[in-house]
């Protein structure tokens, strides 16, 4: 078997990226586009020890499983890579996803893992409340937008996303046009010149506010009235700005962010709890089935009013404002400034005055609050927590500690620290299930044990998953 040699395959499994899995020979095979049930033939493009990578060319026998995509442009895009599967499979692969993770890397015996069927979702397309597009210069030179190729920067044009509301077409051809029409450039990666980096739509699916935000490679933008009026024609718009990112890496937002036109931000409801939302903020992106995800974070809290409760990496106060509606005390943690600004007042519209929040990494507060009160201090920045009614020494040990990190998890130094405080039950939830295993490995080799594990598929048609599950201490 070598490079260029032309393979038939019956794709018996899927790998965590999608790829569909075929073996000859003993040799597994990953073959893009390729669903389980499929039979193909694959052009082989890349060789290792125990396994190689193929290029789909031909399906001679489509699989059982296989559906039509809504998006014509899905094999191009990747960021739908599942989308020719049924969502039935769909969340069966998902469920496996997370069961596999548990077990290889999580070092859990799978026959005894305490995991519940996946909650699927009763909408798959049109989901996502949040888009951003790249924008570049197509092969004429004229502006176009859309989204990365697979492991590329280079832009597949796509202006409306099956996934995303249909606005978003509108917003971009509104943009595209002023572009062309006043000459505006697009930032180009290897210059480092040119004004329009990217475009960031947000919707409010209870308010049906719309915002949006322009990245741009400088401090203004050209011809701002004629962009204002053309937006300004859709009837749900709430809120345009501009934020100034002049990094040449490949991080989207910048720091600093101007209003242009209407508020800082767009409102939307979870729950009965109103958030307010800014171009910075963290928001999960499927508002329908966080809900889901929040109502399980809750059940695995099990509060009764009487618990201190912490809330870590907790964006705009999500999850706070839930835990606080029925703890005694919640103290939200999270690294960007203008999140915790939203979470205050998130709390404030919502007349919840039960919760703290801090500005710092949590793998920096939570240990320093510790160590602090452990000689009777306080945590010095501007957020100081002072020692009122006992409730800072009360927070020492909390009863739960609720931890939502990014896709690389919890550092061990935060881990340690959540050890030491004690607490009856940690409440996880993660994106990513491999990390997730790492660290309940960690936590469940102190004192620790897992006791329920439920997966929500807020991606629908890709390959990501939400998890929470439950924790709790094993003298409990």
């Amino acid at each position: 078997m070598q490079k260029d040699d032309q393979i038939e395959l019956t794709i018996e499994d899927m790998g965590i990226d999608g790829a569909g899995i075929g073996k000859i020979d003993g040799m597994a095979f990953f073959v893009k586009d390729a669903v389980i049930g499929d039979k193909v033939i694959a052009k082989v493009m890349k060789m290792k020890k125990t396994y190689g990578y193929a290029r789909l060319l031909e399906i001679t026998e489509p699989s059982s499983y296989r559906t039509e995509p809504k998006c014509p442009l899905h094999r191009q895009c990747g960021g739908c890579q599942i989308q020719p599967l049924s969502y039935e499979k769909q969340l069966a692969f998902k469920q496996q996803k997370i069961v596999n993770n548990l077990v290889r890397i999580g070092g859990f015996c799978e026959t005894k893992l305490p995991i519940q069927p996946i909650i699927g979702a009763q909408t798959t397309y049109r989901y996502r409340n949040k888009a951003q597009f790249p924008v570049g210069c197509d092969k004429q030179g004229q502006p176009t937008a859309g989204f990365y190729a697979a492991r590329t920067h280079s832009i597949i044009p796509v202006q409306d996303c099956y996934l995303g509301i249909s606005q978003n077409q509108e917003v971009m051809q509104k943009i595209l046009a002023w572009m062309k029409q006043y000459q505006v450039r697009p930032y180009d990666e290897k210059s480092g010149t040119g004004l329009v980096r990217h475009v960031l739509i947000r919707y409010g699916f209870c308010s049906k506010q719309l915002m949006v935000c322009i990245v741009i490679n400088g401090d203004s933008i050209p011809y701002e009235e004629q962009l204002l009026s053309l937006l300004t024609q859709l009837p749900e718009m709430t809120s345009i700005s501009i934020s100034i990112n002049r990094q040449r890496n490949n991080v989207i937002m910048g720091h600093e962010v101007k209003k242009l036109w209407g508020k800082d931000y767009i409102e939307d409801t979870i729950g009965g709890i109103r958030f307010q939302i800014s171009p910075l903020s963290f928001y999960q992106v499927n508002p329908v089935q966080t809900e889901l995800l929040y109502q399980k974070v809750m059940e695995y809290a099990n509060l009764t009013g009487t618990e201190t409760v912490w809330d870590l990496y907790c964006g705009i106060g999500t999850i706070s404002l839930f835990l606080a509606q029925s703890a005694k005390r919640v103290y939200g943690v999270e690294i960007v400034p203008q999140a915790i600004a939203d979470a205050k007042q998130n709390a404030k519209i919502n007349g919840i005055q039960n919760v703290d929040f801090f500005v710092g990494k949590a793998e920096d507060i939570v240990p320093q609050f510790y160590e602090q009160a452990i000689r009777g201090g306080g945590i010095k920045q501007e957020q100081d927590l002072q020692k009122k009614d006992g409730e800072f020494s009360k927070g020492l040990h909390p009863h739960v500690i609720v931890v939502d990190p990014p896709r690389k998890g919890c550092e061990e130094k935060l881990l340690d620290t959540i050890i030491q405080m004690h607490p009856e039950r940690i409440v996880y939830v993660s994106c990513d299930s491999a990390t997730l295993a790492r660290d309940l490995k960690y936590l469940c080799a102190h004192g620790y044990e897992l006791t329920k594990v439920q997966g929500v598929d807020l991606f629908c048609q890709t390959v990501h998953v939400e998890t929470v599950v439950l924790i709790q201490r094993k003298d409990t």
